[in-house]
């Protein structure tokens, strides 16, 4: 099951503090929906442990993240993979900064893909969750970033 996302938001503070902000998984990470832990490994490569679950099924996902982009103070692009209950998932999430009257607009998109018994069990309901749970991280950034 591929889930893709996207959109754009503008805040007040400067495209430099932005770019910052988003490419530190100290601060980043934490705002994940369901954030559990993180383990950083080095400035481009770490591990974050959320909990996950539709309805029945739960459990905790290891991800391991590397920021695979980080093109100062312009863009920034995540990758990562790991094990969800019983199956796989992969997921990028890109952000890109530009220069905006009352601040930067952050322009960001993402696919995730997810295999195994997860997406079989879930079917329709896990597009929605993902859906939810990335608007909530997005209303995270914009709380954190204003």
């Amino acid at each position: 099951m591929q889930i893709n996302f996207g959109g754009a938001f503008t805040v007040k503070k400067p495209i430099d503090e932005v770019y910052s902000f988003l490419t530190d998984a100290n601060r980043f990470c934490p705002l994940l929906p369901d954030f559990k832990s993180m383990q950083k490994e080095d400035d481009k490569h770490f591990v974050v442990t959320v909990r996950v679950g539709v309805s029945h099924i739960r459990g905790d996902a290891k991800l391991r993240m590397e920021l695979l982009k980080a093109e100062s103070p312009s863009r920034a692009v995540y990758q990562g993979k790991g094990d969800v209950l019983g199956g796989t998932a992969t997921l990028t999430a890109g952000f890109d900064l530009e220069q905006a009257d009352s601040g930067t607009k952050v322009n960001w998109k993402g696919e995730s893909q997810i295999v195994g018994r997860m997406a079989s069990l879930a079917g329709g309901l896990l597009e929605p969750l993902a859906k939810k749970n990335v608007e909530k991280l997005i209303q995270g950034l914009q709380n954190a970033l204003a």
